[in-house]
């Protein structure tokens, strides 16, 4: 017993660790931003991340080649949508967020991502979702809604914060459907397969769209000639996308999906004592309130998943003494 109370405290602070690694995104990704677009940032990490995927591929062809039509629309939605895309808003809304003091709330919204995962994993996977799981995704919407825009009806024109909290809306919509479609494909590939599929597959989209946005391709180089800026683009390919996601599932495996949403909020407390010191963000009553819900929504779902996961056990117990 004491043996297992450890085992699930090392993983608690494997969670802890990786998400406080995220927390550190914000400040690496805008430091970046001085040199280059946000495609072009995302588009440069993986090109930095096709020295993962490319060797992958090639050793585990066999396994992708199985894969038919319906898989492959799944592997570019990863790819696309989650790798590609949801990276490109999120830095789009850090960009929009750095003049709106809105930089918090990009952080804060991404606590979402599950919410949006069990929704589409019903849809997508025909996963079944439990009546409660309804009024506490309409609290996790409006705890959405109150973070972003606050009290008041959005006012687009006008309030550069409702964009940055629309494409972070976006970035958690499409990771949080990420992990729906990358599960689908992983019924017949391999973990490691699938994360080098999410990064060679979105890398042709990047590059077509860095050359589609006509890039000053000597402010470019001129960044690319400082050694700190190098330095960012490998940090930001092997810490945020690759380190702090093995250490993540490696602590995931050993707790409750509600000690981990637990452990989680070293993500927004590592994002926002960050952004307090180095970026001077505030934190307002609104989004204070808006994550409470948030956060609240997201531990009341992780109890009932854990609540599920606790009954399966105990069918499978029963079921294993009646066959003895």
């Amino acid at each position: 017993m004491h043996a297992k109370r450890e085992a699930g405290r090392g993983s608690l602070w494997l969670i802890s660790c990786g998400a406080a690694l995220w927390g550190l995104d914000a400040l690496f990704i805008l430091a970046l931003q001085h040199w280059f677009t946000s495609i072009q940032i995302v588009c440069f990490e993986h090109v930095l991340l096709a020295l993962y995927a490319i060797p992958v591929l090639i050793r585990r062809r066999r396994e992708w080649m199985r894969l038919g039509l319906m898989d492959w629309l799944a592997v570019l939605f990863v790819a696309w949508g989650g790798s590609a895309v949801a990276s490109i808003l999120f830095n789009v809304g850090l960009s929009i967020g750095i003049r709106s003091d809105a930089v918090n709330e990009v952080l804060l919204l991404q606590k979402l991502q599950p919410i949006f995962a069990i929704f589409l994993a019903a849809v997508v996977l025909g996963e079944r979702v439990r009546a409660s799981y309804w009024p506490w995704f309409a609290v996790a919407l409006i705890g959405g809604y109150v973070l972003t825009f606050g009290w008041t009806w959005p006012s687009f024109a006008q309030n550069l914060s409702a964009w940055a909290g629309v494409c972070a809306l976006g970035a958690a919509f499409l990771w949080g459907g990420s992990t729906v479609m990358g599960k689908r494909v992983m019924r017949k590939v391999s973990f490691p397969t699938m994360t080098a599929l999410r990064f060679g597959a979105a890398l042709p989209l990047l590059m077509a769209l860095t050359l589609l946005n006509h890039p000053n391709w000597a402010r470019v180089a001129d960044g690319l000639h400082h050694g700190a800026v190098i330095g960012n683009l490998v940090y930001q390919t092997v810490v945020p996308s690759l380190l702090s996601l093995l250490v993540y599932y490696r602590g995931l495996g050993g707790v409750k999906a509600s000690y981990a949403t637990l452990a989680e909020l070293a993500f927004p407390a590592t994002g926002l004592a960050v952004n307090a010191l180095f970026l001077h963000q505030t934190v307002h009553l609104a989004q204070w309130i808006g994550f409470a819900l948030v956060w609240s929504a997201v531990y009341a779902l992780s109890r009932l998943a854990d609540g599920a996961d606790a009954s399966a056990d105990r069918v499978r117990q029963a079921s294993a003494g009646t066959a003895a």
